[in-house]
């Protein structure tokens, strides 16, 4: 199992946030995420946003912390990258 998570750099909601992400496949992914706690809705197409206050909870259990762009090269090395259209919703984002 390979699950990387960036900082929590990104603001939102009040927030600052992380995204979680696999190399391997969309339902490593939700496991991971569901073992951790973050709820389905959570999931944002190709990863999960994880706030800030749950970055160390993804640590323990496992998630690699890689810088942002690392993640990203990752994430699209593996073919999992999948981008949003605009104005698409979370559920939506299938591109």
């Amino acid at each position: 199992m390979t699950v990387y998570i960036d900082p929590p750099d990104w603001p939102g909601h009040g927030r600052m946030w992380s995204h979680l992400v696999s190399d391997i496949s969309y339902d490593e992914l939700h496991a991971f995420a569901a073992s951790i706690g973050c709820p389905r809705r959570a999931f944002d197409g190709d990863h999960y946003d994880v706030p800030s206050t749950r970055y160390a909870d993804a640590v323990r259990a496992g998630a690699r912390e890689v810088g942002s762009k690392e993640l990203l090269r990752r994430l699209t090395e593996a073919g999992l990258r999948r981008r949003k259209r605009p104005g698409a919703r979370r559920e939506d984002a299938t591109d």
